[in-house]
This record gives C-alpha cells, sequence and structure tokens, in this order.
C-alpha cells in the first residue's frame, strides 16, 4: 500500500476545516486533494485526533499481517492433509 504524503496530524487539520464551515472545494484546493479523498477521510477518520488515527492504522496492519499468517496456515494444514491422504 502506498504511504500517504499526509500525516495524521495533517489530516486531522483539513477535516476540521470542512467542520468549521469552510467549503469543501476550498478545503481541497488549498490541500491538493481531491473531493472524494477529502470525504473518504471525513468518513474514516471525522472525530478523531492523530493519535487514534495513528492507532487505527495500526490496528489495520495488525489485522492484515494476522489475516495473512491465517491464510498461510490454512493453506500449510490443506498441504498436510493432502499427504496424509496419499499415504493411507
Amino acid at each position: 500500500m502506498k504511504a500517504s504524503k499526509f500525516t495524521d496530524a495533517q489530516k486531522a487539520f483539513i477535516i476540521k476545516q470542512g467542520d468549521e464551515g469552510t467549503t469543501v472545494s476550498e478545503i481541497c484546493q488549498k490541500a491538493g486533494i481531491s473531493q472524494p479523498m477529502y470525504f473518504n477521510w471525513k468518513k474514516k477518520y471525522a472525530g478523531m485526533l492523530p493519535t487514534d488515527m495513528k492507532r487505527l492504522r495500526e490496528l489495520e496492519d495488525e489485522n492484515f499481517r494476522l489475516k495473512k499468517i491465517a491464510a498461510d496456515l490454512a493453506l500449510d494444514k490443506e498441504m498436510l492433509q493432502d499427504v496424509l491422504k496419499r499415504k493411507l
């Protein structure tokens, strides 16, 4: 996954500007982002502090890693069961 060029604090600041009444098009133009990106950030991070955003990202990364491990273990189990079937 491509790393964002915006820090969590910058994302929080951009979202906060929208909450304060600045128009979305003006915010996006100043920040150099698209409107869909702004709304995705708002949907995902609305009301969060930068520390909360960092913790969410860490949890998502850990979840991805654990899912990968579970998939590898399931594949190993399937291969071992296949080997056992061939021997019997």
